[in-house]
């Protein structure tokens, strides 16, 4: 199978040096696993040219919430979306971007959010599985998700490194390796039974790394609806409820990961991501090829992973690349 020059990743990191620095002064283990990656405009582009990807919509990770005071998550989430929307002006054929929110801090995070739409002009918005204690679906949350539902915002969900979502005790694993997909797996489930993927149907959700294993277990996610803890706040129909979410490719271009998203979702929910800088560029090559030479999907399937549904949510990449 040829390799398409046009792919649009939609899982790709930017890593500001200044939110390195400031990660680094907390003295805590941030990546999940791999060594602290470097980023440039100079190292994405190679590296996007040599995996024949066209654009990204790019998203700075890990979280900026720490524990404590939110007022180095609010000062640190601005300073990460200052540095992308200037990589995004810069370069805007090859890059588009999700803004970063300091969330547990509701306001803080309004206020960023209508920065970051109105000002910025980003694409959407990343947000991570948990701050604190906290899952993507706390009732604290409310008001925020009402705003992302009022702009029909795309939001992209990546797991976090920050307790809880990096709380494995006894396991000498790194997160990156397993826990990030169970991660996922937690906070959609709180998603779907806090009411919030119902109550919000405009917002377009992103799933890194195939949804972690969502697929897998959607069965015996939805069939929880039926326990006492949770009847009461099912929503009518929770497998459909995952089904219009989108899931990335990131790690996850295996023959097994494809059968399980091509029985779960409508092949239009999947979109092509490569987890750069993260992932070494051998990685990525791997990633490629698993979708280039898949042979449970077709050729029309490949091309709309590719590229083809992403321009459903990010239209401006529509242009062809030159």
């Amino acid at each position: 199978m040829a390799p398409n020059p046009q792919r649009i990743d939609v899982h790709h990191h930017v890593v500001p040096p200044a939110f390195v620095s400031a990660l680094n002064s907390l003295n805590i283990n941030w990546t999940g696993g791999p060594e602290v990656p470097k980023w440039s405009h100079s190292y994405a582009r190679e590296t996007m040219e040599q995996a024949d990807i066209a654009a990204v919509v790019a998203s700075v990770s890990p979280g900026v919430y720490w524990g404590g005071d939110t007022a180095f998550a609010v000062s640190l989430a601005r300073d990460c979306n200052e540095f992308l929307a200037g990589v995004v002006r810069d370069d805007p054929e090859h890059f588009g971007g999700f803004a970063t929110m300091p969330l547990p801090d509701v306001d803080a995070s309004l206020r960023e959010l209508e920065y970051a739409y109105d000002t910025l002009g980003f694409d959407g918005v990343v947000l991570f599985t948990s701050q604190g204690d906290r899952y993507l679906g706390d009732p604290l949350y409310e008001p925020f998700f009402e705003e992302l539902e009022r702009r029909q915002a795309i939001v992209f969900i990546h797991p976090t490194t920050i307790p809880p979502g990096a709380s494995v005790p006894k396991l000498d694993i790194p997160y990156g390796v397993v826990e990030f997909t169970f991660d996922t797996t937690r906070c959609v489930t709180n998603l779907l039974y806090s009411g919030t993927l119902e109550r919000y149907p405009s917002i377009h959700y992103i799933l890194s790394h195939a949804g972690g294993t969502v697929p897998y277990l959607g069965w015996r996610i939805a069939g929880a609806s039926y326990l006492p803890d949770l009847r009461d706040r099912a929503p009518k129909d929770p497998m459909a409820q995952r089904q219009r979410l989108y899931y990335d490719t990131a790690l996850s271009t295996s023959e097994f990961v494809f059968a399980a998203l091509r029985e779960f979702v409508p092949t239009s929910q999947v979109l092509f991501g490569s987890d750069f800088p993260y992932v070494p560029d051998v990685v990525i090559q791997a990633e490629t090829m698993g979708l280039e030479n898949s042979e449970v999907l077709d050729d029309d399937t490949r091309a709309a992973i590719d590229r083809g549904n992403a321009l459903a949510l990010f239209p401006k990449f529509t242009r062809q690349p030159q």
